[in-house]
């Protein structure tokens, strides 16, 4: 692993939209769902099943974190400010909605290095392949599951629900 990808995943620092440093550490003991968000997307109606997902788990210690990115098809045009009203006008979004960041290449930020460097994605892919990729995180802050674009909120549940049991 290379050495600007932290041990631990609690070890990330990533920064909001408001480009305030997060701790990761606050997230010690809880499960965590990572996605890559856009706003122009076929995937985008998925926010409507994220937040479902967040207020049904939320209260029984379930974190979702939005990135939002530009790098698949240019559909995460907006600034920070844009892509945080857009979330919530539309999709009534409350769970964070971070900086938005590059996923892969050379500036690909050190949360999805992380991610990637723990979970490849099917067939040995380590790059996120479109918007809208998810990683589970289980309460020890291990990457317990990567999940494609199609994969829908709602196919989630069960592994979620059991990582909070």
């Amino acid at each position: 692993m290379s050495s600007d990808v932290p041990e631990s995943f609690y070890d990330l620092k990533p920064l909001d939209k408001k480009s305030q440093q997060s701790d990761f550490h606050e997230l010690e003991g809880k499960v965590v769902l990572v996605v890559n968000v856009a706003s122009k997307c076929g995937f985008t109606p998925q926010y409507k099943g994220l937040e479902a997902l967040y207020k049904k788990y939320h209260d029984q210690g379930l974190e979702i974190l939005g990135f939002p990115c530009n790098q698949f098809g240019r559909q995460e045009p907006g600034s920070d400010e844009e892509i945080a009203s857009f979330c919530t006008l539309n999709y009534g979004v409350t769970f964070p909605v971070l900086k938005k960041i590059d996923v892969n290449g050379d500036h690909a930020d050190p949360v999805y290095k992380f991610l990637k460097s723990k979970k490849a994605g099917i067939l040995g892919f380590r790059g996120i392949k479109w918007n809208f990729e998810k990683f589970l995180i289980d309460k020890q802050g291990n990457v317990f599951q990567r999940y494609s674009s199609m994969s829908t909120p709602e196919t989630l549940d069960a592994d979620i629900a059991k990582l909070l049991a």
